[in-house]
């Protein structure tokens, strides 16, 4: 029961806080499923993430669903869906309502630009926090070469991001050496 009503008050922190989509919401669940409640380390919270994005869908739903399931099965889950998603679609409802009544307003057009920064900052520092952990477990080579080839390829070329992250996953486990790793 506590497992239930902390994934609820969890995602539902998370569904009212998550501002700007999925992406902008990642910060906020490894603040509640790694740092808070630990209920996975740091390197499967990544994981988790990786795989979600190769999904269809929405990453919120996938991240609460499965994170609830791995807390307390399928009544885990179903309670962290219902918390993530109702929160949102309420929010949604009201919130819009009000912004299209109030839309030539300066100070909702400034409300909706202040949060802009706020999100391209929280999606920085978790750029630079997974960059660290490739280079932990990478090396700090292959980690850049990865990272510069995908920007490349993604903003450049615009490949899908599910494609990349599968590449990249099979290359991981090619046998390459780590920095510092003796012959």
């Amino acid at each position: 029961m506590k497992e239930n009503t902390d994934l609820f008050a969890a995602f539902f922190r998370i569904g009212m806080l998550g501002f700007g989509g999925g992406p902008s919401a990642i910060p906020l669940f490894e603040q509640e499923a790694v740092k808070k409640y630990k209920w996975m380390t740091s390197d499967e919270f990544g994981d988790t993430l990786a795989m979600a994005n190769t999904m269809p869908g929405p990453l919120a739903t996938k991240m609460a669903g499965y994170i609830g399931y791995r807390v307390n099965g399928i009544v885990g889950c179903l309670v962290a869906l219902l918390a993530s998603v109702v929160p949102t679609v309420v929010l949604m409802i009201i919130f819009l309502g009000i912004l299209q009544q109030y839309k030539d307003l300066a100070w909702v057009e400034g409300m909706s630009d202040a949060v802009v920064p706020v999100v391209g900052v929280m999606l920085a520092i978790l750029t630079l926090d997974f960059l660290k952990k490739s280079g932990d477990s990478l090396g700090w080579v292959r980690a850049v070469i990865y990272t510069g080839i995908s920007v490349v390829l993604m903003e450049i070329l615009g490949v899908h991001p599910a494609i990349l992250i599968i590449v990249i996953l099979v290359l991981v486990f090619l046998p390459f050496k780590k920095e510092g790793e003796a012959e």
